[in-house]
């Protein structure tokens, strides 16, 4: 048994974060088309925002930035 995460920019702020990829909140960027993921702290910073704006805060899964076994027949 082993456990694995990803560690790659946070696409609000660009600092480092390690991440469960099949859990992490994630923006889609536009000009790539792809998802792309987000930090904690950008979570936390944007969602007054969002909310101000009438739209759902992001709530992240408990399990975002926790490594995660890949092994596991229970992941989406």
């Amino acid at each position: 048994m082993g456990y694995a995460f990803c560690t790659t920019a946070c696409f609000c702020c660009r600092r480092n974060f390690s991440y469960n990829p099949l859990r992490v909140p994630s923006f889609h960027d536009p000009r790539s088309g792809t998802r792309e993921p987000i930090c904690l702290r950008c979570v936390e910073m944007v969602n007054p925002d969002r909310i101000k704006r009438g739209l759902k805060p992001i709530v992240p899964s408990p399990e975002a930035y926790d490594p995660y076994d890949p092994f596991d027949r229970d992941l989406p």
